[in-house]
């Protein structure tokens, strides 16, 4: 069991905390509480002996060092920050690039399959007329022999 005259070990820094050994320092002083000796007596002057005052330089240089970690830390999560917003923009940009390429191509199959359509619709459309034309020479012909049939059964 842990007494108030026992200090508290701790393993610095506490990674799962987020806090630097400074900071975890300064915030374990703020909850120190003066320890009362039973011949101390009610006028407690010499209770502030085994307590831990920080002076307000003190209390200044172990701010300033707090927020010097806290701004290193910051500037560590930019950091990191911009890293993985590079990798992401150089693997949208290669991907850019792959869909660009296909896009490319898909067009360039689409503008030969549109040569070739109409290619194949002149090709229709000039069959087409060429079977008109047989149709009508065999209507005409059909017609210069019906006269010779309607005249031999006579």
């Amino acid at each position: 069991m842990l007494f108030a005259q026992d200090p508290v070990q701790l393993q610095y820094p506490l990674p799962e905390t987020g806090f630097t050994a400074p900071e975890i320092e300064e915030l374990l002083s703020l909850f120190e509480l003066p320890i009362h000796s039973p011949n101390s007596g009610s006028e407690g002057s010499n209770s502030n002996s085994n307590r831990v005052i920080f002076s307000v330089d003190e209390r200044k240089r172990r701010r300033m060092i707090s927020n010097r970690e806290s701004a290193r830390r910051s500037r560590w999560r930019k950091k990191k920050h911009l890293e993985n917003l590079t990798v992401q923009v150089n693997r949208l940009e290669t991907q850019n690039r792959e869909l660009k390429k296909r896009l490319g191509s898909v067009l360039g199959q689409c503008h030969v399959l549109w040569r070739e359509n109409d290619r194949l619709t002149t090709e229709y459309l000039s069959l087409q007329a060429r079977l008109q034309d047989l149709c009508h020479a065999i209507v005409v012909m059909h017609d210069f022999q019906r006269p010779k049939q309607l005249s031999s059964s006579i």
